[in-house]
């Protein structure tokens, strides 16, 4: 079995199964748990495979959704990914551009939420403090 997250050196590589239409998402040998555990969130299914150490194991999307809400599925995963610190790689045959655009936008919209309910400080200065000088 051919780990392309391995080969290619990226944390994530997500791509069309060889001879398929099953949806991979290959993580390094490795990958913390975190990565694993963020992979099924956003709804990707954990497989396993035995081969002595280290254990081989790799992500696919839910074979019972049609082909372009797997595409969709995938993309989605994408922004998530990257905003948690992970490079992740996707072959074109996957990647759907309108999907990727909505989800940036929702997760920036997510983002931003957050801080807009924050209350403000308690206290907070009516004026800016002075610069440091170095001498």
């Amino acid at each position: 079995m051919a780990n392309l997250a391995d080969e290619y050196g990226t944390d994530v590589e997500i791509y069309i199964k060889a001879l398929t239409t099953t949806i991979h998402a290959d993580t390094p040998t490795g990958a913390p748990a975190k990565l694993h555990g963020l992979l099924e969130q956003l709804g990707l299914e954990r497989h396993e495979y035995p081969t002595g150490a280290p254990l081989y194991i790799w992500h696919t999307v839910p074979e019972h959704l049609d082909a372009d809400e797997q595409k969709r599925l995938a993309t989605r995963a994408i922004p998530a990914l990257l905003l948690a610190g992970y490079e992740v790689n996707c072959t074109p045959d996957v990647f759907d551009q309108a999907t990727y655009r909505q989800a940036v936008h929702d997760v920036r919209t997510r983002a931003a939420r957050p801080a807009a309910q924050q209350p403000a400080p308690a206290s907070s200065p009516s004026r800016p403090a002075p610069a440091r000088r170095t001498p």
